[in-house]
């Protein structure tokens, strides 16, 4: 409970990227079973980038190279002038020379500003759109698993792995549930296919990361007799390229 107690009050730092990798990842699984921290994430998110912006000016084209030939004619006193002792003439020189960098680094910050609040703006609003597919993802896999119709077949995949695949004709879908399925070699995807007569009809991709999951298949089952696994290029094909790891028919 604690944990996801946590998880809930992490909508502030995420909207600001204040996350470390290890809270980012657990916080984007987090929100795609939280439509309340979904929300309040879009709105903190929209409310940092009003404010960034609202704080940013496009400086004209030309300031940065006013800016920095003004540095290098602009001279700073050392304290006491002329007459100061040698060792603080040498630390002036050196914070004449430093705060020339860090003038020219103030510039090309101002410079980018802007560009870097969209850029975390439109970063933010691609998760929460993710977040939002896989929301819609869970929730078509539950309407399939729950439909009154739903009828399933098991077969086994090699290597200890099973797949089972659920579908409902009334609603023209199909889920495929898989367990201990090895990962696929790097640059590499399982595919899932729609067997049409003998056609295969691409029907998505499966999460290479995961050897446990359930996939809603892209598509309608539209008559298919069955369907079919491949291993493909990352990206997926626009047909098999390998001969299917497994081929399961449509429970009737």
């Amino acid at each position: 409970m604690r944990a996801t107690a946590d998880l809930h009050r992490m909508t502030g730092a995420y909207a600001l990227h204040a996350l470390s990798d290890d809270e980012l990842r657990a916080f984007e699984s987090h929100l795609t079973g939280c439509e309340p921290c979904v929300q309040e994430t879009k709105e903190l998110s929209a409310t940092a980038a009003r404010l960034g912006l609202a704080a940013t000016v496009t400086p004209p084209a030309v300031m940065r190279e006013q800016v920095l030939r003004r540095v290098s004619s602009v001279r700073q006193e050392t304290p006491g002038g002329a007459t100061a002792p040698r060792t603080a003439r040498a630390a002036g020189a050196r914070a004449r020379l430093l705060s020339r960098w860090a003038l020219a680094a103030c510039v090309a910050v101002a410079a980018a500003l802007g560009g870097t609040t969209v850029w975390q703006h439109q970063r933010a609003e691609d998760a929460l759109a993710q977040a939002r597919r896989a929301q819609q993802g869970a929730d078509g896999i539950a309407a399939v698993l729950a439909a009154p119709d739903a009828r399933t077949r098991t077969a086994a995949l090699g290597d200890g792995a099973t797949g089972t695949v659920v579908v409902s004709h009334d609603r023209d879908r199909a889920v495929f549930v898989v367990s201990g399925m090895a990962r696929p070699a790097s640059g590499k995807v399982y595919q899932l296919w729609f067997d049409d007569a003998g056609t295969m009809r691409s029907a998505g991709l499966m999460d290479p990361g995961r050897t446990d999951q359930s996939v809603l298949l892209a598509g309608g089952v539209d008559g298919a007799s069955g369907m079919g696994v491949t291993v493909e290029p990352a990206g997926g094909s626009t047909s098999p390229t390998s001969a299917p790891l497994a081929l399961l028919g449509f429970p009737a």
